[in-house]
């Protein structure tokens, strides 16, 4: 299930929203997305599958962890080449050494599966997420504590990723923009039956003229193998979109469009 995709699609962002669970299944937001665009700044990562070898060692789990000043290094880390990259976060370091033998193998039940065996939120830890991925950017899985921070999340990468800059120039070829504005929360909400469906965001496809930039989203479905929602998405791609994000240069505002 886990394989590495042989048909990466660029300047896509596939998200699927499963409430009852309170997780999200995403392709296209890498860790370094994540950490730059979270509403509150990530403290401290327990760190459960993953290859940094620059954590600190916690003696009560045998796990390593990153500080909160150390974020920066382990993002420029490169944990996309980990294959497994999963953690959990946490306020202080002592609520990581009152976790007891039971929490312990959740957690590392957690990490070897992608799926734990009771909802991963920890009154010890005060954790708002417990992040799951394979190939980082490719297969992730994050639990949420409190939904608004993956709306937030969401509607921040996608205005991040339009502001990237690619040869000198914007994602459509012309000379870089100033950053967009964050996409509000309301217009993410437009789309939450759509995220529970599954949907992908393409900027790919985005078309832009001189007052505003519409990027498509179709409804695709429920996918744990991204090569076979990244095929799925070449042939969707061909059809009426189901919905768009709508960007008004002139008024510097989003809004969204459904079909």
């Amino acid at each position: 299930m886990f394989l590495k995709a042989n048909n990466q699609v660029k300047d896509i962002i596939y998200v699927h929203k499963n409430t009852d669970r309170q997780y999200v299944v995403s392709y296209g937001i890498n860790f370094n997305e994540f950490a730059s665009n979270a509403r509150k700044p990530l403290k401290n990562l327990l760190l459960i599958k993953h290859q940094y070898e620059h954590g600190a060692f916690n003696i009560h789990t045998h796990l390593e962890y990153v500080e909160q000043d150390e974020m920066k290094k382990i993002m420029n880390d490169g944990v996309q080449s980990y294959g497994d990259f999963c953690w959990i976060d946490f306020e202080e370091e002592v609520g990581v050494d009152e976790l007891n033998g039971q929490e312990i193998a959740e957690l590392l039940y957690m990490g070897h599966v992608k799926q734990p065996l009771n909802p991963p939120f920890y009154s010890k830890l005060n954790n708002r997420y417990a992040y799951l991925s394979h190939d980082d950017g490719w297969f992730n899985k994050v639990y949420y504590r409190e939904f608004e921070d993956f709306y937030h999340m969401l509607g921040a990468t996608v205005s991040s990723k339009l502001s990237t800059v690619k040869g000198g120039k914007g994602l459509f070829g012309m000379k870089k923009e100033k950053d967009y504005p964050i996409i509000g929360q309301e217009v993410i909400h437009s789309f939450r039956d759509k995220l529970k469906e599954g949907m992908v965001i393409s900027l790919e496809k985005a078309i832009q003229t001189r007052g505003k930039i519409e990027i498509p989203i179709w409804v695709i479905g429920d996918y744990y193998d991204m090569d076979e929602m990244a095929e799925d998405y070449k042939q969707i791609r061909k059809s009426p979109a189901n919905g768009l994000l709508s960007y008004d240069r002139k008024m510097k505002s989003w809004s969204a469009l459904l079909r």
